[in-house]
This record gives C-alpha cells, structure tokens and sequence, in this order.
C-alpha cells in the first residue's frame, strides 16, 4: 500500500484524483519517468490498482535501463504495466527528426493504445504526465497529439509543477523520485539529422558506458562521428580529469571516432529550443 500523503502534497493529490475519476479503467501513458510515475500512483490511489493500466511503448528509442526502471516503478505503485511495441521508426517524419518529432512518436503511441490495448484491457479514458511546466513549454509537440486523442492532463490541469511532482515522488516514497530526467534515446540526435537504430544504440551503449563510470546523469548527443558528452557541470571537473581515459575508451567503443565534452553541462530542450525560440534559447539543469 503507497504511504499516506499530508500537508499541500495530499491537496495536490486530490485535485488530481478528482479529474481522474472515470466510471471504467483508466489507462496511463508511462515512461518510468517522475511525471507519469506520479500519475500512475495517484491513479492507483484515487480508483484502484484493478481499474489502473500502466502502459509502456517500447522501440529502439527506449533505452534497456529506462525499460526496467519502468518495471520497477509499476511493481511498487501495484499496477500492471502492459508493454506495447511502437513504430515510429517506420514513419518518414519522424526520421526526418523536425522539432515536431515528439509528436508523431507520441500520436504513435496513442494510436497504439486505442488501436491494441484499449479494448483488450477496458480502458475508457487515457492519461499521461504533462505537468503545469511542460504547459509553458514551447518545445512540447507531444502534447498536440495528447490533445488529438483526447488523452487527459491530469498533473497539468490541476495546476500541478515539477516541483511539486517532485515532492509527491518523495513523500510516496517512488523509486523514480530522485532520477534524473531521462528523455527518449532520439532527443540525442540533432534535428534535421535522420534518427536510425544504429545511432540510438551508440547513444545508449555510450551513456550506460558513462553511467557505470559514475556519473549522476549523463547525455551523449550523436553528431555523426562525434560523440558530444554532457553530464552535470559540477561533474565536468571528473570527466575531464581521473575519468578522462575510461569515459574517452567507452564512447569510443560505442562507435564515435572523436568526442568532445560540452562545458554547458547537462541541457534540455537544447536541440529544439533554438529552433522554437530562436537562436540564444535553451534551458540548463543539473
């Protein structure tokens, strides 16, 4: 059973659970992410385990590592996880990698749902983790195809931030609540630059490679030969010191000829904000 929740968390909790009350079962799109994970234990929460499917899309932009911790999340809420193969490889816009690639994968995912799990498992509403801060976010295509499906915003439309997802996370006590956000393998790959299978799994086995190095998070952005590392800024002084040799031999072995280190640190959005926003834009975290 999930703990309890207090204070403004368990006032936060219930404005979401009012919006997620539905006559039959609900389906929540999930990552293994903080956000979905949230969503998913307040679903469990306010309707039941039995009335809650956890549904994962899995394709080569998922990496292994994010998969199981998906698992481990699910297992802890008391939910069933159902795991869908999803194709958005097989869609020339998507490889083509716009600032709108979020939303063919995620219109892909949706599609898959309705089309494979929906009636299968009696779902009657479908709801994924957009908070209140993806809201006033212009580099979120992904919400156009949730709004397409009519998938519902639980987290976002009761006024919900990231920073109070965070502390739900923690106060229920979620194996995903301290992780760093850990965005599609795909989001590594400039724009404009095809995304392929082969150039997910040099983005996956170079960041599990710099994972078990012992860095806290970690990005490798593809730039053909050029492997781009990006790990939190108080973390550059090891990667580019004692850790230099080992983290140069591990991206190496994942296919990149030459790598370099970006003094920025850990970046979201930093492919497709300039292109939204202009050039200058980007956010840092870390």
């Amino acid at each position: 059973m999930l703990p309890s929740l207090t204070g403004l968390e368990a006032e936060a909790a219930d404005r979401v659970g009012a919006l997620l009350r539905t006559s039959g079962r609900l389906g929540v799109a999930f990552s293994g992410g903080v956000d979905s994970s949230v969503l998913l234990a307040l679903a469990v929460r306010e309707l039941g385990a039995d009335r809650v499917i956890a549904v994962l899309g899995v394709s080569p932009s998922l990496g292994a590592a994010e998969r199981a911790a998906a698992h481990e999340v699910a297992a802890y809420v008391g939910a069933r996880l159902v795991e869908v193969a999803t194709h958005e490889g097989d869609l020339p816009a998507y490889r083509a990698n716009g600032p709108d690639r979020c939303f063919h994968c995620k219109n892909e995912l949706f599609v898959r749902i309705s089309d494979e799990v929906a009636a299968a498992h009696g779902i009657t509403a479908v709801a994924y983790g957009e908070n209140a801060d993806d809201v006033r976010r212009p580099d979120r295509p992904g919400s156009r195809a949730a709004a397409r499906h009519r998938v519902l915003r639980p987290l976002a439309d009761a006024g919900v931030d990231k920073a109070e997802v965070r502390r739900i996370a923690a106060a229920l006590g979620l194996p995903s609540a301290a992780r760093p956000a850990a965005p599609c393998l795909a989001s590594r790959i400039p724009h404009f630059s095809e995304v392929t299978p082969g150039k997910l799994a040099q983005v996956e086995r170079a960041e599990a490679a710099l994972r078990e190095l012992g860095f806290t998070d970690c990005r490798v952005r593809h730039h053909g030969d050029i492997a781009r590392i990006e790990v939190p800024v108080a973390e550059i002084a090891r990667l580019a010191g004692d850790l230099r040799e080992p983290a140069l031999s591990a991206v190496r072995e994942a296919g990149f000829r030459m790598v370099a280190v970006d003094l920025a640190g850990i970046q979201s959005g930093a492919f497709t904000l300039p292109l939204v926003q202009g050039p200058g834009a980007g956010a840092r975290h870390g």
